[in-house]
């Protein structure tokens, strides 16, 4: 994958900056989009129109020389770090080190993201270096527009994704049922740990990973972000969202299905029709030059209509449809563009997601996503899982 980094370098002209740095970790997925390059401690690395350098210790030279998309790579050795140490200390042996570094990339001015570190901006400045914050986070707009290789990427974690919902749904819908309601899988109580921990084991044979995913019934499906607990129960809606990441490509994939073991009251069927006619209003929105906050908006319109609370009706309400519509998907599982009020522009590439819900402790919570990549025209969805609440 080789970014077009176009805008960037406009940006940096517009700005009249020398480059954009970054020192942090491998949680910094802006970093490793520019690099290709991830670490488990923090490192310097600055893009300019004309290279991207980084500078590792010792431990990561040799990787990043191999894997990283970096034209220079350069080591704490090469600017005599330990002699530097030993004379200033460590913090002065850093900002002189790096002050060596930006100046053999020929950079006097950088752009920094929000989030740089202040001690690190400080150490620079000290060194006659300007550090400008860049409020609009332009890397991560940048790398919001997926590329053919990233949206492939994309959908083998999503072919992940839906072998790992299927096997959720295998254990929900075919579960026994007590005579106390709960599920019941070879003898034992069906419990959300279980479904997770097979969920997670499928996921790890198709090569994907999480950290957490959620199987949440009944009351605690009633919370969005409740990662749920305890014995599954039948006449309960069951709420699996899976958002695998690949352990190759690093990118992710998002999909969330309700289920329920039992035949649905005509309440619950009726919020699961209706949470799917939104889902569906908000992917006719879909396309070039539609925003964010349009797309939400054909949920708030459907929800609204069958007499069902929102918080963009009623910014109190605690019930009823009480997120946004959704977010784009890649390097992180959360990123632009959002599909919510204020939400930006659509532009071929954006991977995103549908997701609408309802919620209450009453009744529970019901919510469906699918994930899909707007194209020239129009959107193709990435998701190939069905759409059904019961046998």
């Amino acid at each position: 994958m080789d970014p077009d980094f176009t805008r960037l370098d406009e940006f940096l002209d517009e700005q009249g900056l020398d480059g954009y740095a970054f020192h942090d970790d491998a949680s910094n997925s802006d970093l490793y989009y520019v690099t290709g390059f991830d670490a488990p401690d923090p490192y310097l690395a600055v893009y300019t129109p004309e290279e991207t350098a980084v500078l590792v210790s010792s431990l990561e030279y040799g990787r990043a020389k191999q894997e990283s998309r970096a034209d220079t790579v350069k080591r704490h050795a090469d600017y005599d770090y330990r002699a530097k140490h030993a004379e200033h200390g460590e913090r002065e042996a850093q900002a002189l080190m790096a002050a060596e570094f930006l100046a053999d990339v020929g950079c006097e001015s950088l752009a920094v993201q929000n989030e740089f570190p202040v001690g690190t901006a400080d150490a620079l400045r000290g060194q006659q270096i300007a550090v400008e914050p860049d409020e609009d986070g332009v890397v991560t707009d940048v790398r919001a527009t997926k590329t053919d290789a990233e949206i492939e990427h994309v959908r083998a974690a999503q072919t992940a994704n839906e072998a790992a919902m299927a096997r959720a749904e295998e254990l929900i819908r075919g579960a026994d049922v007590t005579d106390g309601g709960e599920l019941v899988h070879d003898g034992d109580v069906l419990t959300s740990e279980f479904v997770k921990q097979e969920i997670e084991v499928e996921l790890l044979r198709h090569g994907c990973a999480l950290d957490e995913t959620i199987v949440a019934c009944g009351r605690d499906a009633a919370d969005p972000h409740n990662r749920g607990s305890g014995p599954l129960e039948a006449g309960e809606f069951v709420v699996v969202d899976i958002f695998p990441r690949d352990k190759d490509s690093k990118y992710h994939a998002d999909m969330t299905r309700t289920f329920l073991n039992g035949t649905p009251s005509g309440t619950q069927q009726e919020w699961y029709d209706v949470t799917h006619e939104a889902m569906q209003a908000a992917l006719d929105v879909v396309e070039p030059g539609a925003t964010g906050e349009e797309v939400n908006q054909a949920v708030v319109d459907i929800y609204t209509d069958h007499d069902f609370p929102t918080v963009y009706t009623d910014p109190e309400a605690e019930t009823g449809f009480i997120h946004s519509t959704g977010h784009g998907v890649g390097l992180d599982v959360h990123e632009q563009p959002s599909l919510s009020q204020g939400g930006e522009e659509l532009r071929p590439g954006h991977v995103i997601t549908i997701e609408p819900g309802l919620y209450d402790p009453d009744v529970g919570g019901v919510r469906i996503e699918d994930i899909v990549v707007v194209t020239e025209d129009s959107y193709e969805n990435l998701t190939g899982y069905e759409i059904s609440l019961a046998d």
